[in-house]
């Protein structure tokens, strides 16, 4: 394929190299002019090692080479993939200078140009910003129309500085983020040679990924680093700590626990939190990741409340009490918590957990539920179609085989609030609602 890469810092010089390396005819484009004439003399303008080697192959060869004239490089293309950099303003926001000037770049050049011609982002943006920055800007300079004229993509890169060009060909995914198939097949094709899974998605999905993953990322070290300082204090080796912890991939790095939904509880996490910020306080130490996470929790259970209350209803079901599938445990049950919020907030409950019966409980969940939430208990209903007959709004708690009757149960007036995104035919309704 023939490809123009816009911006030739890091990513833009690694991805250049990459895909000569493949055999791909490569222009970069650059308004620096000292980095066009290092790339066209076989050199790497950034520091990375095996770079400039893979570069001055690329050139010798004549599959790269470096420009300032923007409307050539896009003339003499089918793709451009915008490589620029995107760094953080005084508060925060970013700065999306170099976005707007290299879409400007490519629009002038598309003005002219007959052939479709794909435009694809690996620059790490804000989801909304190729909808709301990148398309408009195309089409202002461009005078034609996305989707139409040019297709317009997203791929974020992965690029570790150090070991970029063994992480270009061996990522953890090849991410295509395209609204039509005609932007994200070409895409397609240009990866077929890299030994890795490929994901499609929506723009606004792959925009969103790459901040997800390095906020995780940047959550990982933190929370290392306030585990290892805790450890220290209490004369514990912390890296044999974390080496264990590292050890179990089915629940500490795993997808397990890593799905948007409702708050987490029960008898141990909770607990076992709270044990552990205590003896940090005791041995004067602070923890702001982790004194953050039950705060966090009880603000999901907040949006919890406040999304049924918007509805203005008054009679409300609530399929779950347990804290989650598979238990009667009742300890700690955020959806408890929600509950007693309703019923101080004046609305009538009837709730339903085929796995809290009063008849079958017995130890510490009989007691819970006798001494702690009687008046929970008195509003428990023996049957899923009693429970939901009379309500307004359906609130599902917890994930459970027999809500898969739920669409034959009721009416197209009642409103579905789902916590825990059950699968199914639910999610087809008008009127339902998922909490993230």
């Amino acid at each position: 394929m023939r490809l123009s890469i816009f911006g030739l810092g890091y990513v833009g010089c690694v991805s250049a190299a990459c895909f000569a390396a493949r055999g791909h005819d490569v222009i970069g484009v650059d308004v620096n002019e000292l980095k066009v004439e290092l790339i066209n003399q076989g050199h790497s303008p950034v520091v990375e090692p095996g770079l400039s080697e893979l570069i001055g192959e690329a050139v010798k060869a004549r599959r790269l080479r470096a420009t300032k004239d923007a409307v050539a490089a896009v003339t003499d293309s089918d793709v451009s993939l915008v490589c620029v950099g995107t760094p953080s303003n005084h508060n925060g926001s970013l700065d999306l200078s170099y976005i707007k000037r290299a879409c400007q770049q490519i629009g002038d050049a598309l003005e002219a140009k007959s052939r479709y011609h794909i435009v694809v982002l690996r620059s790490t943006m804000l989801p909304g910003t190729v909808a709301n920055t990148v398309i408009p800007a195309l089409e202002v300079y461009s005078g034609k129309r996305a989707g139409r004229d040019f297709g317009v993509a997203v791929n974020p890169e992965f690029l570790r500085e150090g070991t970029s060009l063994y992480d270009f060909d061996h990522p953890p995914f090849t991410l295509i983020g395209a609204d039509d198939e005609d932007a994200g097949a070409p895409l397609a094709k240009l990866y077929s040679q890299v030994d890795a899974p490929l994901i499609s998605a929506g723009i606004k999905e792959a925009e969103m990924v790459k901040y997800a993953c390095n906020s995780f990322h940047a959550l990982k070290v933190t929370f290392a680093n306030e585990i290892g300082n805790i450890c220290q204090e209490l004369g514990v080796d912390s890296h044999r700590v974390m080496e264990i912890f590292c050890r179990d991939d089915k629940l500490n790095l795993s997808p397990y626990y890593l799905k948007p939904g409702f708050a987490f509880g029960g008898s141990c996490l909770p607990k076992d939190l709270r044990a552990l910020l205590h003896k940090a306080k005791e041995v004067d130490l602070r923890a702001p990741v982790l004194e953050a996470v039950l705060a966090s929790n009880r603000l999901q259970v907040e949006k919890a409340a406040e999304m049924i209350l918007r509805t203005g209803h008054r009679r409300v079901a609530v399929l779950g009490l347990s804290f989650k599938t598979g238990t009667d445990d009742l300890r700690e049950s955020p959806m408890a918590t929600l509950i007693e919020t309703l019923i101080g907030k004046g609305l009538r409950l009837s709730i339903y957990d085929r796995e809290v019966e009063l008849a079958r409980l017995h130890g510490a969940n009989k007691e819970f539920i006798e001494r702690g939430i009687p008046h929970i208990a008195s509003l428990l209903c023996p049957s899923l179609p009693e429970t939901v007959a009379d309500a307004e709004v359906v609130v599902i708690g917890k994930k459970d085989k027999e809500f898969d009757a739920l669409p034959n149960l009721l009416n197209d007036e009642q409103l579905v609030i789902d916590l825990v995104r059950l699968p199914g035919a639910l999610g087809r309704r008008a009127n339902y609602q998922l909490i993230c």
